[in-house]
């Protein structure tokens, strides 16, 4: 499950890291090109708005919901332990789409910093470390799915 989990944060993460490259180049390379100020006075806000959500409270929630819909079962099959960290995950990493969003649109320091700052702590929380997933397993009383060897 760490191998799979760890392939959907990297195609997920992989297009954002590459788009704000290249936002970043192309700003170096014509520094004229600017938004309209209006614009990201109006959208500031919500971005940053929408960066706490999906980067601190969602995921606070989700795992809280998971834990409470699951409360009554001795033990959560790997799929649905599965399906929620891809969830989490997917959940997760939509704040560095939307500091691309916020860079790009060249929104006012303070906005910028702080998304800046919420899309660094998902991109931290949601990495599925070994550490991690081993330590949810416990928790959730997963018992991972060994592959059976052919061979014996």
């Amino acid at each position: 499950m760490h191998h799979r989990l760890k392939k959907i944060y990297i195609a997920i993460l992989s297009p954002a890291l590459a788009c704000l490259i290249a936002v970043y180049a192309l700003r170096k390379i014509h520094p004229g090109m600017d938004m309209p100020a209006l614009a990201g006075v109006f959208a500031a806000p919500m971005i940053f708005i929408l960066s706490a959500v999906f980067g601190i409270a969602g995921p606070i929630l989700y795992r809280s919901f998971f834990a409470h819909s699951h409360r009554h079962v001795h033990e959560v099959p790997p799929e649905a332990l599965f399906i929620f960290e891809r969830n989490l995950i997917g959940m997760t990493l939509a704040t560095p789409y939307l500091t691309l969003f916020a860079y790009f649109m060249e929104l006012p320091r303070f906005y910028l910093a702080a998304t800046v700052l919420i899309s660094l702590y998902a991109v931290y929380y949601a990495y599925p470390s070994h550490k991690r997933i081993s330590f949810d397993e416990k928790i959730f009383r997963t018992h991972p799915v060994v592959p059976v060897d052919p061979t014996h």
